[in-house]
């Protein structure tokens, strides 16, 4: 058990650890102050902790903790225990960063009144938090992991299996986001998963392939 510890310490990249760590305050915030906000929400886990919010007030930086724990139960033996470590930081990293970004004042409140923007904006901070993660290696939330598991196995590029996840989970937002809402969020799923998988021909993550034209 001892030389597994120590063999895995000796694979773990601190510049991995702190690109996860970095990438997912990143999304955080941008998850915060832009989706939260408007109401153009997000698909996968994303969305789901948005949801649950809404109509149970809990705070994402407690569900998506959880939900992601259930998601990366799934995926790690798919792709290996480096994974995992670089998939706990940055789970830790967005629930902490979540908390510490309620402690302020929306920054632009504005955009409450601008789906448009708020859907293109959300979209950058989702598909380059996400992305600069995916390409270290880890997983910022339990659809990436998902996502990045069914691509390893069916070879199916990644951007595909996010958007058929977000929509389904989009389906769920109806429950209280009006439709004109979903149409703006939609175009937030779609962005980010192309921006995802823009990231993903440019870069691979070592040891996980996911991507196929």
């Amino acid at each position: 058990m001892g030389k597994q510890l120590l063999l895995l310490f000796q694979q773990i990249r601190a510049r991995s650890c702190v690109i996860a760590l970095c990438s997912s305050a990143f999304l955080a915030f941008g998850l915060y102050q832009v989706h939260s906000l408007s109401g153009v929400t997000e698909g996968g886990v994303l969305g789901l902790t948005l949801l649950l919010e809404h109509w149970w007030g809990i705070s994402p930086s407690v569900s998506g903790g959880l939900l992601n724990l259930v998601c990366y139960a799934v995926g790690w033996k798919l792709l290996g225990q480096t994974f995992l470590v670089y998939s706990f930081v940055a789970t830790a990293g967005f629930s902490l960063s979540y908390h510490f970004w309620e402690c302020f004042e929306p920054f632009w409140p504005q955009l409450a009144d601008m789906p448009l923007a708020a859907a293109v904006v959300g979209a950058l901070f989702v598909g380059i938090g996400t992305g600069f993660c995916v390409r270290a290696g880890g997983a910022i939330s339990g659809d990436d992991a998902l996502a990045m598991s069914i691509a390893h196995v069916t070879r199916i590029n990644i951007k595909w299996i996010y958007l058929l996840s977000d929509i389904a989970v989009l389906m769920l937002s109806l429950s209280y986001i009006p439709v004109q809402r979903i149409a703006y969020s939609l175009l937030t799923v779609v962005l980010s998963g192309q921006i995802i998988g823009v990231m993903q021909k440019i870069h691979k993550p070592e040891k996980v392939d996911m991507c196929r034209d």
